[in-house]
């Protein structure tokens, strides 16, 4: 099985699992952002492609748990790096690639310590993905069918703590140089709201 193929049948199976469907955006999007940020590294396409489309396999509809106290509880992370370690080798990716997939998905949260450059590239492109427009929109989305955001208002404290914290979090200069402008954007939208809408903001 080549290359390609492999790459394509990841892609086929989380456009066909991302769900709700406004999911899938993420995956290209997130890859795209962190190829962007390694220009001029030295880093393995391979694991970054794979663990950029099966990061997120936990969260989606029909594999995270439909319990509310359950899913208040979940960590998809031991679900996902589970199911992908049993799906990229059917899917023909190289079986000696798995567990530094396995490492760069488990560490590309704000609060991880990634080791490999892999991980950093991910990491950094999924903070970005939480500023800016796209964080905006990522966010405000949820709202009404996520149970963690039944209003705006809960949604808000997220949008606020993105501006205030993620930032300092990034590894990458160039990372901090994209981010930027998402920060300055994301924190006139929350300015903004909190000017026109104050305590009244349902």
């Amino acid at each position: 099985m080549t290359e390609t193929n492999w790459r394509e049948l990841v892609v086929a199976y989380i456009r066909n699992e991302a769900l709700p469907v406004d999911k899938f955006g993420h995956q290209p999007r997130l890859y795209a952002l962190a190829v962007r940020l390694a220009e001029g590294m030295e880093y393995d396409d391979d694991i970054l492609f794979a663990a950029a489309w099966m990061h997120d396999l936990g969260i989606f509809l029909g594999h995270r748990p439909r319990d509310p106290a359950e899913l208040a509880d979940w960590d998809h992370l031991p679900y996902t790096v589970a199911r992908m370690r049993a799906l990229l080798p059917d899917l023909g990716f190289p079986a000696g690639k798995i567990e530094a997939v396995a490492e760069t998905i488990q560490t590309h949260q704000p609060q991880d310590e990634p080791a490999s450059v892999e991980a950093v590239l991910l990491r950094d492109a999924d903070i970005l993905e939480q500023l800016g427009a796209i964080g905006a929109l990522r966010a405000l989305v949820k709202v009404g069918r996520d149970t963690r955001f039944p209003t705006f208002s809960s949604a808000l404290p997220v949008l606020r703590r993105a501006v205030e914290d993620l930032p300092g979090q990034l590894r990458l200069e160039s990372a901090r140089k994209l981010a930027v402008p998402r920060v300055a954007l994301l924190g006139s939208l929350v300015a903004g709201l909190e000017d026109e809408a104050g305590e009244l903001l349902f």
